[in-house]
């Protein structure tokens, strides 16, 4: 979102911010990932973008479980698969 969306729209941070509702702290957090994207906020951004809130709740989705999986890495290795019936 910070390196293509935003920028395709032609607006600075602050005029998205402004457009969505949300103070600029708030997009910047979301931006910078110290904060995630909430239904709240997909569903925001889905009606200023024009896709729904669903593509944004997926990609805040596929990011926690991408970092989660590095963070978890050891104790998912000592997680044995059960044999299926």
């Amino acid at each position: 979102m910070r390196e293509i969306v935003i920028p395709a729209t032609g607006l600075s941070k602050t005029a998205v911010a402004e457009a969505l509702g949300v103070s600029r702290q708030t997009l910047y957090d979301v931006l910078s990932g110290k904060q995630a994207v909430t239904p709240a906020l997909a569903l925001r951004l889905g009606k200023l973008f024009g896709d729904g809130p669903g593509p944004w709740l997926r990609m805040q989705q596929a990011h926690d479980v991408w970092r989660l999986s590095r963070e978890m890495k050891d104790e998912l290795a000592a997680i044995e698969p059960l044999d299926a019936a």
